[in-house]
């Protein structure tokens, strides 16, 4: 029996055209959620600034320690109270190319001429009444005469005292300003501003002479020994803030595995269980946050003594509660959403279901949550060491060091400045970042 066989169309062999080929074709690749908050965080050049910002700082504090020459600790007392940058005398002398750099106190310090500390002068002579000093450099004769510029800052005190900031004072009241009017002293009056101004533009804070010429040339040269200056004991300033930094990073660190490890899942257990367990819980973390933070580190000085452990300790008490609220509100919204129940019907224990379901739908949050309280962490712990209850000496932070250059702010205020500035740029990097993670990992901002 023949069977009939359809004849195929030779129609249908004709090849596809070349936009029927690409008609089911991804045009997009799929991206997971990390992907997609990475891809979406390398458009913000100011998230990105600020990552590696902040990532040049964790190295920095990590490595510049083993090999830079000096400890947070060393102390060179001869060479303290050295600024950045050095106004420096050079002696034109052909047998040794020498320069020198008068300190605020007037003492003598021998300088290279390209900023490398050497040593402190001692004087062969020191008048304290005539405020004169007298060394012996190179057998020849240096002189610091200080005496013109204290007289006249004597007199201008005396006239402030007098006549306060706004008054006016006759040119005849005070010596220097005699001088610099000459013939026509009796018949003027100034201002205390302009007399104030005189006292600084006019008058030289000291004269000084090298074998009876009088030095008048200085140049400015950046220290090469201590590359942010010197402390007043001493030591060397940038070692200190990069120690500083390794403190305030320790703190940060500290703070975020706290707020992951405990906040998280306090959080996730208590909203997921929810009713009388949820309430016990929140209630607790009501009462934990209700104390303030500077009273626990009082506290725990008080059984343990003050240092690192007494703040990360503080920490490790009070900063998860924000976390757990969030996790809490975050995990009362999905719970009883679909894969939730798929995941319960099959039977899976609550620790999966919040590491393998909740958690990761969360970590977008969690991420941005932890970035914005590391800044926190940071200047709490700044503000602990300036008030004292921080790290002990002579370990540094950047507290402890603004705290040790309020005695000298206003003759030496880079020592202030310094430790200001590091805290400053680190928290608003990481601020900068927080945010750009936000905008990176919110669904709402997703196309």
């Amino acid at each position: 029996m023949e069977q009939n066989i359809p004849q195929i169309s030779p129609e249908l062999w004709k090849p596809l055209e070349a936009g029927e080929k690409d008609s089911e074709k991804i045009e997009k690749p799929s991206l997971t959620f990390l992907q997609d908050g990475w891809r979406r965080l390398k458009k913000n050049k100011t998230a990105m600034v600020s990552m590696v910002l902040i990532l040049l700082l964790i190295l920095g504090a990590i490595l510049i320690p083993y090999f830079w020459p000096y400890s947070y600790e060393e102390q060179t007392l001869t060479l303290s109270n050295t600024p950045p940058f050095l106004d420096i005398y050079p002696l034109n002398d052909d047998a040794n190319n020498i320069c020198i750099f008068i300190t605020q106190s007037y003492d003598v310090i021998e300088v290279t001429p390209d900023g490398e500390l050497l040593q402190l002068l001692q004087p062969d002579y020191k008048d304290v009444i005539g405020r004169k000093s007298t060394y012996d450099l190179n057998g020849k004769q240096l002189v610091i005469d200080y005496s013109l510029y204290t007289q006249a800052l004597k007199e201008y005190n005396a006239l402030e005292k007098k006549y306060g900031e706004d008054g006016s004072v006759s040119a005849t009241e005070a010596d220097y300003l005699t001088t610099y009017f000459g013939e026509d002293a009796a018949d003027t009056t100034v201002s205390v501003l302009e007399a104030k101004n005189i006292l600084e533009e006019k008058i030289d804070k000291c004269s000084i002479t090298y074998d009876g010429n009088k030095l008048t040339e200085s140049k400015s040269v950046h220290n090469k020994t201590f590359v942010l200056g010197s402390d007043s004991l001493g030591r060397d300033l940038f070692i200190r803030v990069v120690y500083g930094a390794r403190v305030s990073l320790t703190v940060g660190v500290v703070a975020a595995l706290v707020n992951f490890l405990i906040g998280v899942f306090y959080g996730c257990f208590s909203g997921y269980k929810g009713g009388n367990v949820d309430t016990v819980m929140m209630r607790i973390v009501d009462v934990i946050d209700s104390v303030p933070m500077t009273l626990y580190v009082i506290l725990i000085m008080v059984i343990i003594g003050s240092g690192m452990a007494s703040i990360i300790l503080a920490l490790g008490l009070t900063y998860w509660v924000r976390m757990a609220r969030i996790v809490r509100g975050q995990v009362l919204s999905l719970k009883n959403s679909e894969f939730v129940l798929a995941a319960r019907t099959l039977g899976a224990s609550t620790g999966r279901i919040f590491v393998k379901h909740l958690i990761p739908n969360m970590m977008g949050t969690i991420m941005v949550a932890i970035a914005m309280q590391i800044p926190n962490a940071i200047f709490t712990e700044a503000f602990l060491s300036f008030i004292g209850l921080g790290v002990s000496a002579p370990m540094a932070s950047w507290g402890t060091l603004c705290n040790d250059a309020l005695a000298s702010i206003y003759v030496y205020p880079y020592q202030l400045l310094i430790p200001a500035v590091a805290i400053s740029v680190t928290i608003l990097a990481l601020n900068l970042f927080s945010d750009g993670l936000r905008d990176a990992f919110d669904p709402k901002q997703r196309k």
